[in-house]
């Protein structure tokens, strides 16, 4: 395997099908991929879930990042043995950004538990438009102050667990009609309504000093007229890395999502979203998309498609963030942390507001 070679492969997470370290995953650890991300598919029992992280860091003998989307309510891949929390929805109609805190911590002490080192939450969009096919009861609020002051100590209890937050989807895929797994989002907002009101809770995220951000497949037209903000300079090299300032991670939305699958090649896609400003790409499904992808990258740098100076850039941030995050595989889990008491007392409070958010869905 080439430095080539693995420099692009370190630049992508990826999923795999099974309860176990399969033939094709195990290639995608050979080549050097950066990291592992968790599905429902993927896990049975919190014993299970720790053997098969620790598993995965064995197979790849070096570090490694593994990630699952823990948001709570619907969004949550990890349930057996593991801590009831509900949506952000109900989170935020506490307005309380102590509890905010305290269930990101709560979620980061099981994460951390079983050998998890990053969660692809908060959201931070915020829930203007109520017939949102993909967001609707994933965010925190109608209001984006409201989502910024829950965002931010939501990501600071992962982070007083020792796990790294990613919040999604830069620059808001709040007000959206479309649900960008299956079609690509427009979004014609003046750029005064995206800084009144998108941009507000990852302004706040940046200022706070979160990690990581993830891109979403949608057009912003007021941006970039012509691609999504995950392949856009414009969106991620201008307005995130230059305008606001953001130094940290930036990770693409799956790239097999039918918004950018059905519009852009791999080769185009990793080539752009390089450009653009993408650190590291999801490929949470089909391994051969995974290999054709890193070959993409290799093959772009090697043609000049691709700068030197994004590759660099990409792999020193990658490699900055693993070093910080990634731990070494667990001898032992600790699942007493799972479902304690001081959990299960959280978890009782917000199902108690769960229901009385359930009887008046205007709350929040």
């Amino acid at each position: 395997m080439t430095d080539l070679e693995s420099s692009s492969a370190r630049l992508l997470v990826v999923g795999f099908h099974g309860k176990s370290v399969n033939p094709d995953l195990r290639a995608l650890l050979d080549r050097g991929v950066g990291g592992v991300i968790l599905f429902s598919r993927n896990v049975g029992s919190a014993e299970d879930v720790a053997a098969l992280c620790a598993d995965i860091k064995r197979t790849a003998a070096r570090p490694l990042l593994i990630a699952v989307d823990q948001e709570g309510g619907q969004v949550a891949r990890l349930r057996q043995g593991f801590t009831p929390i509900p949506s952000a929805r109900v989170i935020g109609a506490s307005d309380d950004p102590s509890v905010a805190h305290d269930v990101g911590a709560l979620i980061g002490r099981e994460l951390r538990a079983v050998g998890v080192d990053m969660d692809f939450a908060p959201v931070l969009d915020v829930d203007t438009n109520a017939s949102n096919p993909v967001i609707g009861a994933r965010a925190f609020s109608r209001d984006a102050a409201r989502v910024s002051a829950l965002g931010v100590a939501f990501a600071a209890g992962l982070a007083s667990a020792g796990v790294a937050a990613c919040g999604k989807h830069f620059p808001g895929h709040g007000d959206t009609l479309q649900d960008s797994h299956h079609t690509l989002p427009r979004l014609p907002h003046a750029l005064s309504r995206l800084e009144a009101l998108e941009l507000l809770p990852f302004r706040a995220a940046i200022a706070a000093g979160i990690p990581a951000l993830m891109t979403a497949h949608v057009i912003f037209e007021a941006l970039d007229a012509e691609r999504p903000a995950t392949m856009s300079r414009r969106v991620l090299r201008e307005l995130l890395r230059g305008t606001m300032g953001y130094q940290g991670l930036v990770v693409s939305d799956d790239i097999e999502m039918r918004a950018i699958a059905d519009h852009f090649g791999v080769e185009e896609l990793v080539t752009h979203g390089l450009e653009a400003g993408v650190d590291q790409f999801l490929c949470c499904h089909t391994a051969e998309l995974a290999h054709r992808a890193i070959d993409s990258i290799a093959r772009g740098a090697r043609g000049g498609t691709i700068s030197e100076t994004s590759l660099v850039e990409a792999n020193r941030r990658v490699t900055e963030f693993t070093t910080r995050y990634a731990r070494t595989p667990l001898v032992r889990p600790e699942l007493a942390a799972l479902r304690s008491p001081a959990h299960l007392e959280l978890s009782a409070r917000l199902q108690a507001r769960a229901e009385e958010t359930a009887a008046d869905p205007t709350r929040g």
